[in-house]
């Protein structure tokens, strides 16, 4: 393990090669290239599991290797399906903002692999606008989800990361540059305002996006924690008020055995349909591929 100049950054070997199924952003999940978040979003699950720092694995070829093997010999997800209609898809940056890190990642190694690869496909969400990607063209064959929320709310949860303006406007520079690109409308946070707040945000995605006929959707209901929310109580992070509202939230254990809480579950039957309402009325053209 090496310390790098940045001090919350660190080398590390990679020990395990699991792949995991992933089911809705992706087919599956990727070990990880990067453990960790240089941002601080109040919401962010890695935070619950990592406070600070970042670990960035050193044997991307050993990576490599185990998702070549697992997209040749083990992946049996039949296509087509919601995430591609003939493409394996193996989410890179599940664990990290693998964009943000873009400096630590050997990325256009990684991007090469799955560019050259004939049965899987790269995807990443993130909250930053990589430029550095645009002169690099992946022949369709890395999806980068934009995660978008009203920018009253990210201001509070997601400090310092881009504007969600720029975010909207980033979806016709890295389509033209051969990228595919989806926006992830992630965590969806429910407050006094939600639906003005949405609606203005479907609105600037109409007017500032051209390719309609390509951007889809995914969208997540916020999740929380009772260790992250009590985490960011000893840390003064503002905007616990609307991330923890137990009178309107349920305990659930995720996917992977984590306690977690979310809204109940007929209070967010009945948000889904609004928020999805509001949507198709506003960007009909913006399918979605999931939402929960």
């Amino acid at each position: 393990m090496r310390q790098t100049a940045l001090a919350k950054v660190r080398e590390v070997t990679r020990r395990k090669f699991e792949i995991k199924i992933s089911g809705r952003s992706s087919d599956y999940i990727t070990p990880s290239f990067g453990f960790g978040c240089l941002y601080n979003c109040h919401y962010c699950y890695c935070k619950r599991n990592r406070n600070d720092g970042l670990d960035i694995a050193t044997n991307v070829g050993d990576i490599l290797t185990s998702i070549n093997n697992h997209a040749y010999f083990y992946a049996d997800t039949p296509k087509p399906n919601q995430t591609h209609d003939s493409l394996y898809t193996y989410d890179i940056s599940c664990n990290e903002d693998f964009a943000l890190h873009h400096k630590y990642h050997d990325w256009r190694r990684i991007f090469d692999f799955f560019k050259e690869h004939p049965k899987a496909m790269a995807t990443l969400a993130t909250k930053t606008i990589p430029t550095q990607y645009l002169d690099y063209d992946p022949q369709g064959k890395v999806r980068i989800r934009f995660s978008l929320m009203p920018q009253h709310i990210s201001s509070i949860l997601e400090p310092n990361t881009a504007p969600i303006i720029e975010r909207i406007k980033a979806a016709d520079a890295f389509i033209d540059a051969g990228y595919d690109v989806h926006f992830n409308f992630s965590p969806v946070v429910v407050y006094r305002e939600w639906i003005e707040d949405y609606r203005e945000l479907f609105e600037m995605v109409d007017n500032y996006v051209d390719y309609k006929d390509i951007v889809k959707a995914e969208v997540i209901f916020l999740t929380h924690n009772e260790k992250k929310h009590l985490d960011n109580l000893s840390n003064n992070l503002p905007g616990e008020d609307l991330l923890w509202v137990p009178k309107i939230q349920e305990a659930k254990t995720s996917q992977y055995g984590g306690e977690n809480i979310r809204y109940k579950w007929q209070l967010k039957d009945k948000l889904i349909k609004e928020w999805t309402a509001l949507h198709d009325e506003i960007i009909p053209w913006n399918k979605i591929r999931y939402i929960f």
